[in-house]
């Protein structure tokens, strides 16, 4: 069974997965969750933007392929009616246009590859004639889909688990399982990373940044700390009297006009209210998974894909709020191997030495934090013998989801700094 397009009154993700038992969990206790995701998606593919709505569902089509989910690439191309792109981009043909060709490059970084990503990859885009609102698009396109792609493989392995015995899914048209660990070697070679894409892979052969100056000679982090950092953007933010109200609006519940990441990705307004409203829904909400483990989900997301800003943000919350400094900055410590795309191998390595409940956490939200992110029935088996009720589960899902996205815009439009003020390099 294929994904159509949603009637008018239904949401992207009863669409995607039909209206499944965990949906409802999530559509009932946190129904900011499904309000502010369907609200990112009409601001994304049904608002008017520089790029028009078959070449941003073309772009995401891509995204879903190189992270291994049929379900948002089938959605995707169902919105296509000239899929020739499409099709030449996953037979490695570049575009011949240097502007979409330049953008494709960056696709494949902030997919594949974000903690590759340079200032030089913002200049290549400006030389191509991309200014910076079509940057933070496309940067918003990208890790909301990185969102999206890890809601539904955890939502659907959750409702999986409900269904009678060989019926598949639990209720309605799901269009695709979450992929088990046998599943996942298969999946790489045929989604992603297509070994033809390899010209439009920028990253290929560049290995992580840890030098201790940042592109404007700034002291800059050189490992994973709980330390407070600062960051610096590699393209302009609007000034804070630039700013309109629909701008300040969209990040007010997150930050002050102060804040230069916010004040930048305030280019798509309506994008990062979603977002900001989004982010508090899954982080900030009383009932469900405990708030320190799902702040330690978020940094787990963030050591998978190195993004050492976030990491320090989220590992610093978790241990204010379990007191458990030493877990945390054990998992932080972990160094994994990566492959020349930096993708992460063998992530459940970051769970050494925890107990048998954070174990389970972190395995789980490490597996569904990469890059072809794995979600089964026994990862929900195993939570649930470790405690954690549906709610708790979902939230567990929401919360690794939403750094898929998150990571992917701070590692990608700029890099950590310390403080002026204090800090080390």
């Amino acid at each position: 069974m294929t994904a159509s397009p949603p009637a008018p009154e239904q949401s992207v993700l009863i669409s995607l997965l039909g209206e499944t038992a965990p949906l409802a969990v999530l559509a009932d206790r946190k129904p900011t969750v499904t309000e502010q995701t369907q609200a990112a998606y009409d601001a994304l593919y049904t608002a008017t933007h520089p790029l028009p709505a078959p070449l941003l569902h073309t772009i995401a089509a891509v995204v879903a392929v190189q992270q291994g989910s049929r379900t948002l690439m089938t959605w995707h191309l169902n919105h296509i009616a000239d899929r020739t792109l499409f099709d030449d981009l996953v037979a490695g043909t570049a575009p011949a246009e240097p502007l979409l060709a330049a953008v494709m490059d960056y696709v494949d970084t902030v997919s594949v590859s974000p903690a590759l990503a340079t200032a030089a990859d913002q200049d290549a885009l400006a030389a191509a004639g991309a200014d910076p609102d079509l940057v933070v698009l496309i940067g918003q396109l990208v890790a909301f889909e990185s969102y999206l792609i890890r809601l539904v493989a955890g939502l659907s392995a959750l409702g999986d688990t409900e269904a009678p015995a060989g019926t598949g899914h639990a209720t309605g048209p799901a269009v695709a399982s979450a992929h088990s660990a046998a599943e996942a070697p298969a999946l790489r070679s045929v989604f992603a990373p297509l070994p033809e894409l390899a010209r439009t892979l920028r990253s290929r052969g560049r290995s992580g940044d840890r030098s201790p100056l940042t592109s404007s000679g700034r002291s800059r982090p050189t490992a994973f700390t709980r330390e407070f950092l600062d960051w610096e953007p590699w393209l302009p933010a609007p000034a804070e009297d630039e700013l309109t109200p629909e701008q300040i609006e969209s990040f007010a519940s997150k930050a002050t006009t102060g804040s230069v990441y916010f004040r930048l990705i305030s280019r798509t307004p309506a994008v990062t209210l979603a977002r900001s409203t989004l982010d508090n829904a899954v982080f900030t909400s009383k009932e469900g998974l405990e708030k320190g483990e799902r702040e330690l989900a978020a940094a787990v997301s963030s050591k998978v894909n190195d993004c050492v800003y976030c990491a320090s943000v989220h590992a610093r919350k978790a241990v204010q709020r379990t007191k458990r400094d030493a877990d945390v900055d054990r998992m932080l410590a972990v160094e994994l191997t990566r492959d020349d795309d930096w993708v992460a191998s063998d992530v459940t390595a970051l769970a050494e030495g925890q107990d048998e409940r954070w174990t389970v956490l972190i395995e789980t939200s490490a597996r569904l934090s990469a890059l072809v992110p794995e979600f089964t029935t026994d990862d929900t088996a195993r939570l649930r013998e470790s405690g954690l009720d549906d709610l708790e589960i979902v939230d567990l899902i929401a919360s690794t989801a939403f750094f898929g996205w998150a990571n992917r815009l701070m590692l990608t439009l700029g890099e950590p700094v310390w403080p002026e003020t204090g800090g080390s390099a």
